[in-house]
């Protein structure tokens, strides 16, 4: 149910199972990792295969000094956090394949259970219900929606949250500031523990 408190993950049937898997743990993995463990939502943080924030700058929109200050500071703060309170954050574990419950690739159904998402990393298997992308090429999530049969549209992170997949950082231009991803973040964990997906598809996209 959504809001229920899950502090740990579980092991079942050769699977590992959470709430929550956020895939980059840049600045914006952090973020939301640190609001769900707010909100008592235990996650799971894996690296994505070409991870991009990982506190270093690219093709950013923080040109003056106190917003880069503002963004290493809350970068410092939620690392220290995470290590405080013990977030589950594996940097050596790379998320290699994100599909949907019953996907043959993976793991059969019957073993999948309820979970909606699987994400295959290169030490296994991890079920769950929700999802967070810090980083994915916009045009290719636009054409995995699409292979769905959703509507796009204009608003691409209201058509992914609807199936449990969540976006922060995600199709900007630019990196987003310090505190849009903080934003971001806190409306990502508001849906993670307010809304269950509504759709469930059948298809994989490559992570």
């Amino acid at each position: 149910m959504p809001g229920t408190v899950v502090t740990r993950s579980a092991v079942h049937g050769g699977a590992e199972l959470t709430t929550t898997v956020v895939i980059g743990s840049g600045l914006p993995g952090l973020a939301v990792a640190s609001e769900l463990s707010r909100r008592g939502i235990h996650s799971i943080v894996v690296e994505c295969l070409d991870p991009v924030d990982t506190g270093q700058l690219s093709r950013t929109a923080l040109t003056d000094s106190v917003s880069l200050s503002e963004r290493t500071e809350l970068l410092r703060l939620l690392r220290g956090y995470a290590s405080s309170h013990s977030l589950d954050i594996r940097h050596s574990t790379l998320a290699e394949n994100l599909c949907v419950v019953g996907h043959s690739k993976l793991l059969p159904a019957p073993i999948l259970g309820a979970k909606k998402w699987a994400v295959q990393t290169d030490c296994g298997v991890l079920l769950a219900d929700h999802v967070v992308l810090t980083k994915y090429p916009q045009n290719q999530l636009r054409r995995f929606l699409l292979s769905l049969g959703l509507a796009v549209g204009h608003d691409l992170k209201s058509a992914t949250q609807a199936i449990g997949l969540h976006l922060v950082g995600v199709g900007e231009l630019l990196s987003p500031t310090t505190r849009e991803i903080v934003r971001q973040a806190k409306l990502v964990s508001s849906a993670i523990v307010q809304h269950p997906p509504l759709f469930v598809p059948t298809r994989a996209i490559s992570v």
